[in-house]
């Protein structure tokens, strides 16, 4: 057999399309959209090993923003589903762990490339359908930092075992980047399937097999992820998709003596809970198990009396209301000096004005639905608490109507209270929560905002002032795991800005980063003398 060490191909952010008027890409995806809105049949398995399985509890999948119309049904899985998956991966396991690298290698970059084309109505199609994102948020999630994800963890993991120690003459160390001893399970959200797939991908990618639960919402995207693991070759039983409720598949997982690692990205509280789940069950496991999370966010834009008041006003309408302020990285609370603040309101109310707001299908529309009726009688319930208080008002927005979809108006609330509910509460809507400060008191703010707020996922100080950023780099130094100078605090992209966050919003492991494929892995080290010594003497004895 003859060897080699492969060069994987350099990875290069895929080139976000523009869905102009009359491109071809426009017409593929909107006709994909309507081929895909026509079909009320579609009845999505659960995949375990080799399995497609169906039960006779079926759910039905709506979109966001047109509640009463079915676009398919999911299958409910119980206790015995989460037990096949756990079988079926640690069946899984010894194959897929010892194929060689580039094996493993060549079904993600093969998946990328099968996403940048023929996957590509797809994938956006099922998300603008099932989690009512419009065509430009589509394209930016599902398919570029999808094939981002895949292209750069390939890059990143072939940089992981290239990582070798020192040996001194007569010993050769190395170092052996081994798979967790167990399987991996994957709980993902709704709101990014990029991120769902890439939490089962990453793991998998070095070497570990993956249980993985989709979120309710999600469960229409997923099918298409699945099906393009298996069309890029990925082996039965490596990712298994369970859709199963939450508790029912945590009694089974946390209690399995091969329970290696929880991938997850969620709420604070479910995040919580679960490591307090793996915490009461340490003894059970043969490893201490991996813990990643990346959870709620308050994400701030801290404004300096410096700052353009037009480059303000855009990266608070852009940051806090793309994808219906659904990002866990929206900007939700803004801190704006009175010197400007009269020409940011302006800007912003005329920017809001011109948005539009209805089917995903209409690509001039700006907003669409929040996910569910769940968030949406939620979000209402902070805007109607802002509408009885006496220290804020709604000053844009504040509408809501659920008879068709679940459509939420863009809404901005100005309080004089920095501590008021929506300041400080993670919403995950599109509300957008702001408080006016006097110039001079430019520090004293930021302490208030670092202290405002219990998460640290991302925020952005907007300046012209080169020391007024200092300074903000600076105070708020802890206050977000991703931080941007004079833009809006979303957007990470893949190779670019690794994403995550510290305090209650995560483990910061960083997706999209060799550190995040670093936790799937248990390093074993190696070192091997040529010439052993034959006495137990040293010279010092002499």
């Amino acid at each position: 057999m003859s060897l080699s060490i492969s060069k994987v191909p350099t990875a290069k952010n895929e080139v976000v399309k523009s869905y102009a008027p009359g491109s071809p890409e426009r017409e593929e995806l909107i006709g994909t959209y309507k081929k895909m809105y026509a079909q009320e049949t579609l009845d999505i398995p659960m995949y375990i090993g080799s399995e497609t399985v169906y039960t006779d509890k079926k759910h039905p999948l709506t979109p966001p923003h047109e509640h009463a119309k079915v676009i398919g049904h999911y299958n409910e899985g119980g206790r015995k589903h989460v037990e096949q998956a756990i079988d079926a991966a640690l069946a899984a396991r010894e194959k897929w762990a010892n194929l060689p690298w580039e094996q493993r290698a060549a079904v993600f970059l093969r998946a990328a490339d099968l996403l940048a084309g023929p996957y590509r109505a797809k994938m956006n199609a099922a998300t603008m359908l099932a989690q009512s994102k419009n065509v430009f948020q589509a394209e930016i999630d599902a398919a570029c930092e999808l094939i981002d994800f895949f292209r750069f963890n390939v890059q990143y993991m072939t940089d992981i075992y290239r990582e070798q120690p020192d040996s001194l003459p007569g010993v050769w160390n190395r170092l052996e980047y081994r798979p967790l001893e167990g399987f991996v399970f994957a709980i993902t959200p709704f709101n990014f399937t990029s991120i769902a797939a890439n939490l089962c991908a990453a793991p998998a990618m070095m070497g570990n097999v993956v249980v993985w639960k989709p979120a309710e919402t999600q469960i229409y995207s997923a099918q298409v992820i699945m099906e393009l693991f298996r069309e890029a070759g990925l082996p039965d039983g490596v990712v298994n998709m369970i859709t199963v409720n939450g508790p029912t598949a945590g009694d089974v997982v946390f209690k399995h003596k091969d329970f290696a690692g929880l991938h997850f990205t969620g709420s604070t509280k479910v995040f919580r809970h679960l490591w307090k789940e793996i915490g009461d069950n340490l003894e059970t496991y043969r490893a201490y198990p991996r813990i990643v999370g990346e959870t709620g966010g308050k994400d701030f834009v801290m404004v300096h009396e410096s700052a353009n008041a037009k480059e303000v006003a855009t990266a608070l309408t852009r940051g806090a209301f793309e994808f219906q302020g659904q990002k866990c990285s929206a900007a939700s609370r803004a801190y704006i000096p009175s010197n400007l603040w009269n020409e940011v309101r302006s800007v912003m109310t005329e920017q809001l004005a011109s948005m539009k707001m209805g089917s995903p299908e209409d690509t001039s529309n700006f907003v669409n639905a929040v996910i569910s009726e769940a968030a949406f009688d939620r979000i209402a319930a902070y805007i109607d608490h802002a509408k009885q208080a006496n220290d804020a008002e709604i000053i844009f927005g504040g509408n809501y109507d659920k008879s068709t979809g679940y459509y939420i108006e863009p809404t901005v609330i100005l309080t004089s209270n920095p501590s008021f509910k929506s300041m400080c509460e993670e919403i995950f809507g599109p509300v957008l929560s702001i408080y006016v400060y006097e110039p001079k008191d430019y520090e004293a703010t930021m302490e208030l905002l670092d202290a405002t707020s219990e998460y640290a996922l991302t925020g952005s100080i907007i300046a012209k002032d080169r020391y007024a950023i200092n300074t903000a780099l600076k105070m708020l130094e802890n206050s977000a795991g991703n931080f941007y100078v004079n833009d809006k605090p979303t957007g990470a992209v893949v190779g670019q800005q690794p994403f995550g966050g510290a305090r209650g919003s995560g483990t910061n492991d960083k997706a999209g980063a060799a550190m995040n494929l670093l936790r799937w892995v248990s390093a074993r080290t190696i070192k091997e003398t040529f010439v052993p010594p034959t006495d137990y003497r040293y010279p010092f004895l002499g």
